[in-house]
């Protein structure tokens, strides 16, 4: 193994995830595992590379040195990058699992158990069904989730990388914030958060910003598409800043006019769901009851709201398609997963349907401490902003505060 002055941690942090899973490897009596999930692939090695949609995998044995089988154009992030001194890439006249077959015979673990993510993106159904007719001689195991039980919890230099990624999603909301208001497009506003997480040291989010208003907030997941946004509607902003891969993610909402009691009361509840998270979560706390905390919060509203999705997730390391890493862990009923403290969670007690025709959201990324938690976003106002004409911008406090600056504006 080399270490390398570039890497996103020091070479010590590697050694530990590798160590920690080498350890798992031999409770399940793995000789050898192949890592194919991009995130998985990042957390052990830093290697990273947008053309992930070809076939590429780490092999780590129980005992020697791993190697990457990749694209021969992807070799160059293995060099450039990672710390793994040994590759396998193939042509893109070539075939990637014929490589992969080729190079664990070529390393002696051919009559091995090897586990593979067979739940992985990247691993389609066609390339697994080739290398389980082309390798035959081993004993194949499913190890999905391998990786993933160290990636669940965030070491302190984790931290940092996110603390960095969180000053990304501050600034692109400070800016989507201020770009916001009636006249302008949905376009110019994600073009604001844009420039905002880049200038700030942010880099390409796994997604990028979530940009709506007026009723296209109730259409889920949808982003800019040029509408302009009309006097008396409201904005609503999603965005998760990157930074080596890492994301935290905020919610926030704004209003081009005056704000209505549905949407006050809406804010209300939400402000006391992330208090609640505040006050309550702790190692512990099974995802199933912080889920139940905040669903009952929001479920106790009578502007037509309701809380459609999971009410949270684990959140870190991304590639498109999702920021998230729910997958590894949600909060949501059924589960009895509990709490530990490094783990990281962007929590979510948004409202669909106030009115029947408005979504909004307030959220924070969290994460567990010895005896707590704590937020990457204590420093940024929850309320929404309220702009009551084309110049002024007022962050609200109060039902009553926007109503005298509505008055004073119209005075």
């Amino acid at each position: 193994m080399r270490e390398r002055d570039d890497m996103t941690f020091p070479f010590s942090e590697y050694q530990r995830r590798l160590g920690e899973l080498r350890a798992r490897m031999a409770d399940r009596l793995l000789d050898a595992v192949i890592i194919s999930d991009a995130e998985n692939i990042m957390y052990l090695t830093d290697y990273q590379t947008t053309g992930y949609s070809f076939f590429q995998a780490l092999v780590v044995p129980l005992e020697g040195e791993p190697w990457m089988v990749t694209r021969k154009l992807e070799e160059s992030n293995v060099i450039a990058r990672t710390w793994v001194e040994v590759s396998r890439p193939y042509p893109d006249t070539g075939d990637a699992i014929q490589m992969l077959v080729a190079s664990l015979v070529e390393f002696g673990l051919a009559g091995q158990t090897i586990g593979y993510e067979r739940n992985s993106y990247y691993f389609t159904a066609y390339h697994q069904d080739y290398f389980h007719t082309s390798f035959t001689r081993s004993r194949i195991m499913d190890c999905f989730g391998i990786v993933e039980e160290g990636r669940v919890i965030k070491s302190e230099v984790e931290m940092d990388v996110m603390q960095k990624a969180a000053n990304a999603t501050k600034a692109g909301m400070k800016a989507g914030i201020e770009a916001a208001r009636a006249g302008v497009t949905e376009n110019e506003i994600g073009a604001a958060i844009s420039y905002g997480m880049f200038a700030a040291g942010g880099e390409t989010p796994a997604v990028m910003p979530y940009v709506t208003s007026g009723p296209r907030s109730m259409i889920g997941h949808a982003t800019w598409e040029g509408r302009t946004v009309q006097p008396g509607e409201h904005v609503f902003l999603e965005i998760a800043g990157c930074y080596r891969r890492y994301h935290t993610a905020m919610m926030r909402t704004v209003i081009c006019g005056e704000m209505s009691d549905s949407m006050y009361k809406a804010q209300e509840l939400m402000k006391q769901a992330l208090a609640t998270v505040h006050k309550e979560f702790r190692p512990g706390l099974t995802v199933s009851d912080a889920d139940k905390m905040l669903r009952n919060i929001i479920r106790e509203n009578d502007v037509g709201a309701r809380l459609i999705t999971r009410s949270g997730y684990s959140i870190g390391i991304a590639f498109p398609p999702s920021w998230d890493e729910g997958y590894i862990m949600s909060l949501f009923q059924g589960r009895s997963d509990a709490l530990r403290p490094g783990m990281t969670f962007h929590v979510i007690p948004w409202m669909w349907g106030i009115d029947g025709d408005k979504s909004c959201g307030i959220s924070d990324t969290f994460y567990i401490t010895e005896d707590g938690c704590g937020s990457f976003f204590s420093d940024v106002e929850q309320n929404f902003t309220v702009k009551t004409d084309s110049a002024t911008d007022s962050s609200t406090n109060s039902h009553n505060e926007s109503d005298d600056v509505a008055n004073e504006n119209n005075a």
